[in-house]
């Protein structure tokens, strides 16, 4: 079963790459996008954000949108900040954090796969963004941003990553954030199909984000393949673009909360209901140290919560999720929060920004009570992608981030 496959990549001018590279287009909203891009007309967020380039207050879903996106675009192409290979190649994309690194493959993967669960996934989607990321493949042609997969260890695969390494990169650079970003192209088309045939020896991928990005390449494929009366399957919108990154190197951080209120409870109110389930003590260090424990930020004190010892075994793998812990015990029956996904008196904050964050906010009345969560496994992913299930939201925050820009599939 071959997953991966070389693609003609559309991509920055070497000079360029640093400013063309931006942040995804999920992780800034649009004010943050316009002032981060303001002084920089080759920013990729003109692509992948365009409403920053209209005027304040459009819609960022409305036709106009999309249509200034596609125009965008074939700017970047026509002016030269975007060259197309003339060879399919396959990348090695490899990112510093600190003293973290990660190298994935650069590649496109079969629609055909995601859609038979070969490339598993464990969050669900909503429509609103499917569609949105839908209207901008098929209004670009392109597909502006990877998915980031993972795949579990082969030691041959991460032994000629690592020997792509050593060649001369075609773009080191570091981005605003500190993050190091260096790409490798991968020589040889000998080489390229041992690499693709050792992931014949693969069973299955896993989606570690870009879950909407991925349902709406299989939207948009769905979509060209109506209009195409001779479709043949091989055609670029049967591929989606993917950085593949081996299980063993990736960062998780926690997705942490925090609640607008908790309705009126009194500090022995919440102990009384919490302890039910949680030892509770006041602590300097509320970062929790493993599975089952909690930082809790309340009347500005930190407490850490532990979870008493089970008295039955749990086989499902999401009720074991701490995320599933804390809104089962905790967040649904006491503070009232019904629907994460939906409910508006509950807010999310990456495990990037880490405590103090927390603490900022609910000093700053963005909330009334925090939680600090242990970051999930990715044995955990996983155990619930296996078994066909899906993980509560925002249970997982992967750092660094991939970079969008650098690569572009066009269809």
């Amino acid at each position: 079963m071959t997953f991966i496959k070389p693609f003609y990549a559309l991509r920055p001018d070497p000079a360029k790459a640093g400013l063309v590279s931006s942040p995804p287009y999920d992780v800034v909203d649009t004010e943050e996008a316009r002032h981060m891009a303001k002084d920089n007309p080759f920013s990729f967020l003109h692509v992948i954000r365009s409403e920053i380039d209209l005027p304040q207050g459009t819609d960022p879903y409305t036709d106009v949108v999309y249509q200034k996106a596609s125009e965008n675009l074939d700017f970047f192409i026509r002016e030269g900040i975007l060259i197309k290979d003339k060879e399919p190649s396959l990348f090695v994309y490899t990112q510093q954090m600190g003293g973290h690194f990660q190298t994935g493959i650069v590649a496109c993967c079969k629609v055909e796969q995601y859609d038979a669960d070969l490339i598993k996934k464990h969050e669900k989607t909503r429509t609103e963004k499917e569609m949105d990321r839908t209207r901008h493949i098929l209004a670009t042609n392109a597909h502006t941003e990877p998915v980031f997969l993972m795949y579990q260890d082969v030691e041959v695969i991460n032994a000629m990553v690592e020997d792509s390494c050593r060649a001369e990169p075609l773009y080191s650079f570091t981005a605003p954030d500190g993050i190091n970003h260096i790409v490798h192209r991968i020589l040889g088309s000998s080489c390229m199909e041992t690499l693709i045939r050792q992931f014949e020896s693969i069973d299955h991928l896993f989606i570690s984000d870009g879950h909407h990005r991925s349902a709406a390449s299989s939207r948009a494929c769905e979509e060209k393949r109506k209009t195409n009366l001779h479709h043949t399957g091989q055609e670029e919108y049967n591929y989606f673009l993917a950085v593949l990154f081996p299980a063993s190197s990736l960062k998780i951080l926690p997705y942490n909360r925090i609640v607008k209120d908790v309705r009126g409870l009194s500090w022995k109110d919440l102990c009384t209901q919490i302890s039910k389930h949680f030892k509770i003590s006041e602590t300097t260090n509320p970062v929790p140290g493993m599975k089952g424990q909690f930082g809790m930020y309340f009347d500005n004190k930190w407490y850490m919560l532990t979870e008493k010892p089970w008295e039955h075994k749990i086989d499902d793998p999401v009720m074991k999720l701490d995320a599933n812990l804390l809104q089962e015990y905790i967040l649904h029956p006491i503070l009232g929060i019904g629907d994460p996904r939906t409910d508006k008196r509950i807010t999310f904050v990456g495990g990037i920004h880490g405590h103090q964050e927390l603490k900022r906010k609910v000093d700053g009345r963005d909330g009334e009570i925090a939680f600090l969560l242990h970051p999930v496994l990715v044995e955990d992913i996983m155990k619930v992608s296996d078994a066909g299930k899906t993980m509560p939201p925002k249970s997982t925050w992967f750092e660094p981030k991939l970079r969008s820009g650098i690569f572009i599939h066009s269809l």
